[in-house]
């Protein structure tokens, strides 16, 4: 078994962990009222997205999420939250040390032993949720766990739809497919582009992702028998069977979207295992992009 699917199906449990946790570390955590920003990279700035939106749902305050290679330095906040698997990732600590004694800055991390503890006013560490893996599962899906507690968005029901998209098969022809398209609507926007990046890393698959009600805004006209298009939460209306009708394979979303994400995982090891790849060794990537100065 590959270190990447070893971790993706511990997520239940990381999950059920984060959010027992949630509530110690609420002294660090954004509060209701503050203007906050979520950064990260990869797949940290996509789990940004989706925190962003489901704060602002919640009614906690103006959230914005952003590469933290684009952060807006001529925009106030009053906290900056920081993903980060590494604690080392070079875009996320340059921004950090820009904002030393400016904005109070909290990073969300799985290993103490990094730069990431000194460069941020505050730590939240998930080492348990750390991975082995170059390409991400667990870690990414276990901080947003803990902010989705901490918003009190989360319960018992996500963890056992979790396990549920651990234990069901994935749909029939779902791995022979050639061309692969995530969607998602508000928060689970940032799942589907995560979905699309798990599918890019593991298994080089052809793989886009986007709003839902933007899918029918062109990108529609590239879908055809062989293409899987797969729904993160609940479709718009008369946009599965617009898909079938194109002869794709509609997937639609029953679960958490968070859960949905743990079958999205699921399959982009199981195209990679069809196409002969090792998940563990994507090509051109490493576990974090530290960057020299020339």
């Amino acid at each position: 078994m590959s270190h990447v699917e070893n971790e993706l199906k511990s997520q239940p449990e990381c999950w059920a962990r984060a959010a027992g946790e949630a509530a110690g570390h609420g002294d660090v955590l954004p509060v209701a009222g503050e203007r906050v920003a979520v950064v990260g990279c990869g797949t940290s700035w996509f789990m940004a997205q989706a925190l962003a939106v489901l704060r602002e749902q919640a009614g906690q305050g103006e959230t914005d999420a952003f590469a933290a290679s684009e952060f807006p330095h001529g925009r106030a906040y009053d906290r900056v939250v920081a993903l980060t698997r590494s604690g080392t990732t070079t875009e996320v600590l340059e921004l950090l040390g820009r904002l030393n004694g400016r904005t109070r800055t909290v990073a969300i991390t799985a290993d103490p032993r990094t730069p990431v503890m000194e460069a941020a006013d505050d730590v939240v560490v998930l080492d348990y949720a750390d991975e082995r893996s170059v390409v991400q599962t667990r870690f990414a899906t276990t901080a947003l766990t803990l902010l989705r507690a901490h918003l009190g968005l989360h319960g018992d029901a996500v963890v056992a739809d979790a396990r549920t998209a651990l234990a069901e098969p994935l749909p029939e022809g779902l791995v022979d497919c050639t061309q692969f398209t995530f969607l998602g609507r508000g928060w689970s926007v940032g799942l589907a582009n995560e979905a699309g990046l798990k599918m890019r890393e593991a298994s080089l698959a052809w793989t886009e992702a986007y709003p839902a009600m933007e899918y029918r805004h062109g990108p529609i006209s590239v879908t055809t028998a062989g293409t899987a298009t797969w729904m993160l939460g609940e479709a718009p209306e008369g946009l599965a069977q617009q898909v079938r009708d194109t002869g794709a394979l509609w997937v639609g979303g029953k679960l958490d979207p968070l859960a949905e994400l743990v079958r999205a995982q699921r399959l982009a090891v199981a195209v990679a295992a069809a196409r002969g790849l090792d998940p563990d060794q994507p090509r051109h990537l490493t576990r974090s992009v530290i960057l020299t100065t020339p």
